[in-house]
């Protein structure tokens, strides 16, 4: 657990830091729902906590959350992001369940090989990744492997990959 000396209690601190990240709330409301409760605290203080703790909220989070499988299915797709055209790359599971993603503003094998290494560093490392024909995705898998020395299996197999283009699928029974 998260080692908290500060002058309010260890649970305000935390629950107010999980507040702002998993809600859409700004600091000012997030202080008068802790007011409501009898607390004062100041939304400058509430910054500085979310500065300080949300590291260490998502270091926890990540020993929680469910392992992912060895087999990745990996893929780009060109969205409009604020008026503007960019690159949103994504990995799923053979389920479809969301590994990592990363918008860029190049189609590149540069931006592929972050995008890799983005998701291995967040996640671990797969034995297989499924690609459509793309080059710039083969040669960043190939070169993650040159430069880490591990054996990447590399499957361009396009009706492997169409979990990764299903925008508007029926979530799996998680029973």
């Amino acid at each position: 657990m998260v080692v908290i000396s500060r002058h309010f209690p260890e649970d305000v601190i935390l629950t107010t830091a999980r507040w702002y990240l998993r809600y859409k709330l700004n600091y000012r409301d997030i202080e008068e729902f802790i007011a409501e409760r009898g607390i004062d605290v100041d939304h400058s203080t509430l910054n500085r906590w979310v500065i300080k703790y949300a590291p260490l909220l998502v270091m926890a989070a990540r020993r929680h959350k469910r392992s992912i499988g060895v087999s990745w299915r990996f893929d780009e797709t060109y969205i409009k992001v604020r008026g503007r055209w960019k690159y949103l790359y994504r990995a799923v599971d053979k389920f479809g369940d969301t590994i990592d993603f990363l918008l860029s503003a190049k189609r590149d094998a540069k931006a592929a090989l972050r995008f890799l290494c983005q998701a291995i560093c967040n996640n671990r490392i797969p034995e297989k990744i499924n690609i459509d024909e793309s080059g710039a995705n083969t040669a960043a898998i190939e070169a993650y492997n040159q430069e880490c020395g591990v054996t990447i299996e590399i499957r361009q197999c396009n009706y492997l990959n169409n979990i990764v283009e299903q925008d508007h699928r029926v979530p799996r029974n998680l029973d």
